[in-house]
């Protein structure tokens, strides 16, 4: 169901935590955000006044893989999973308010947010606990996917990893290649971890 308009929100969603990344890189590297956006052909966006350049378009594909494996082992390690997902609701009203500009970003972060924030509140947990191991696959899934096309596939693109060559010099497909290879690695160290004996998914 990847390429169907189905699971269009998760692709959304997982894009906006490719942006928020960027901007927590650039914050926590001492720069500025000025602004983000989002538009409904998976493309985003977010320009920052100073910060660390190399963290900050390294950030993009490793924040949100890191973030996937966050809220994934959550879910399967762990029973808190109706705060981290109304926390997680929270975050993307806030950028919303802070950094989003155009109608349709907006009306995305409040849609999405406030339903997070109500499904924590309202539905079990074991309902919780699906919707984050679903968003936290599909946001370490996601990168490798999108490393590829950007950087390896389309290297012509100008991409985060095409910035970086430009910026910290080596080729585009250096840098693409090395962070895919460090997602794979990591997703599956995840998986193993998660989906161990000790895990809270129920064997039959």
């Amino acid at each position: 169901m990847w390429q169907t308009t189905a699971v269009m929100p998760l692709k959304l969603l997982v894009v906006f935590l490719h942006e928020l990344s960027h901007a927590v890189a650039t914050v926590l590297t001492g720069g500025s955000v000025v602004g983000m956006t989002l538009d409904p052909m998976q493309g985003g966006s977010v320009t920052s006044r100073g910060g660390w350049r190399f963290v900050i378009l390294s950030a993009g594909y490793l924040g949100s893989l890191l973030i996937g494996v966050g809220l994934f082992l959550t879910a399967v390690r762990t029973r808190w999973d109706r705060v981290i997902l109304g926390g997680l609701g929270v975050v993307l009203l806030v950028v919303t308010v802070l950094y989003l500009r155009s109608l349709y970003a907006i009306g995305f972060g409040v849609v999405t947010g406030v339903l997070m924030i109500g499904a924590a509140r309202y539905l079990r947990r074991d309902l919780n606990d699906l919707v984050l191991r679903v968003i936290g696959l599909a946001s370490m899934i996601y990168v490798p996917l999108d490393i590829f096309s950007d950087t390896i596939a389309r290297a012509h693109l100008r991409s985060d990893a095409r910035m970086l060559a430009e910026e910290f010099a080596g080729p585009t497909l250096f840098w693409g290649g090395a962070w895919l290879l460090l997602s794979l690695w990591v997703i599956w160290l995840c998986l193993r971890r998660g989906l161990g004996r000790s895990s809270n998914i129920a064997w039959r």
